[in-house]
């Protein structure tokens, strides 16, 4: 089975390769490797699934030096002519797509890039799949899309009419497109709507890497909304785990809305964000300064997952901690930064 991953070098797209890798799936990664964080850590993700950055061209295929299953491709998604060749050129089985602008409060800062990459890049990517007779394509959606939602915990049964940031706005977007796209193209769609993700090699524009760095720094953190907030932290295996298992449970044409499903990713169990910086302190063995702030633009106090849906189909269970968690990623975080 021939798998492409599209944000290959990212976060979540670099562990699900490695997972794919492990599970003997023909897998052709991309990615636009973008300044919006340091590239350095997008490179080192894909150097050590075996990409090494001297022999990276736009455009042109790069064999793994570890994996002779893994091919990678720096393409960028509104690059349609590159990318229906990448389609024409391989047979690909699944489609994951993880490439995106994140960054809920980036986006009240340039929202042209949400457009072009979460609405052009994905409407690419639907019409890559449509005329190439791809099995299933399993999108990123994300948590966001709740929004001001204050029944928990969050379903893919509730209304989410009313996003409250740019990114969450674009991330509804496809889910729409993809529901027109499964219904007059027949396309398997699954939308995955993530939360929280922490763990090793992940973006340091998010919370567990800010808060990493000012503990090591002895720099405050910032805190929002004065710690009064829950997030529904999940480790990134059980991420993956996640998005393997709805990779290989693909919607049938016999239900309400035929050929498409959406479904949350998350652990179930929020932890309050002081606990999570508590834990943090503990793993370093360094008390962080912190500095309170008012809650920001685009933010919500509190998410939280149902997944009973994603585990009655494909028997998902999350089982890491989060002691086990912020374990692995500050050993890692000692390993790379420090």
């Amino acid at each position: 089975m021939k798998v492409l991953v599209t944000g290959a070098a990212g976060f979540i797209g670099f562990h699900l390769v490695e997972a794919l890798l492990e599970l003997k799936y023909s897998v052709i990664g991309i990615d636009n490797i973008n300044d919006y964080y340091d590239v350095k850590l997008k490179y080192g993700r894909l150097a050590e699934c075996g990409i090494l950055q001297e022999k990276i061209v736009e455009n042109r295929k790069i064999q793994s030096v570890k994996h002779q299953n893994y091919i990678f491709q720096k393409t960028d998604l509104t690059d349609l002519t590159s990318l229906m060749s990448l389609f024409a050129s391989e047979d690909f089985d699944y489609v994951v797509h993880l490439a995106a602008q994140p960054g809920v409060r980036y986006s009240l800062e340039n929202p042209h890039a949400y457009i072009q990459s979460n609405i052009v890049g994905f409407v690419n990517i639907l019409e890559g799949c449509r005329h190439h007779q791809i099995k299933h394509l399993v999108y990123a959606s994300s948590s966001s899309i709740y929004g001001m939602n204050d029944k928990i915990p969050f379903s893919e049964e509730d209304r989410v009419d009313h996003p409250v940031s740019l990114y969450a706005a674009t991330k509804k977007s496809n889910e729409l497109l993809a529901h027109c796209y499964s219904h007059l193209y027949q396309l398997p769609t699954t939308g995955l709507r993530f939360f929280t993700v922490y763990g090793p090699w992940g973006r340091p524009d998010m919370a567990p890497m800010l808060f990493a760095n000012a503990i090591a720094k002895g720099e405050p953190i910032k805190v929002f909304n004065g710690g009064d907030m829950q997030r529904d932290f999940t480790y990134i295996e059980d991420i993956v785990e996640g998005v393997i298992k709805a990779m290989n449970y693909i919607p049938s044409g016999q239900k309400q809305h035929p050929y498409y499903q959406l479904l949350n990713v998350g652990n179930s169990k929020p932890i309050q964000l002081m606990d999570f910086i508590h834990e943090m302190e503990k793993a370093m063995n360094k008390t962080a300064i912190l500095a309170m702030y008012p809650m920001q633009p685009g933010d919500v106090k509190r998410t939280y997952a149902d997944t009973s849906k994603l585990t009655a189909l494909t028997g998902y269970n999350p089982e890491t901690s989060l002691q086990t968690g912020i374990s692995a990623f500050i050993e890692w975080y000692g390993s790379y930064f420090l």
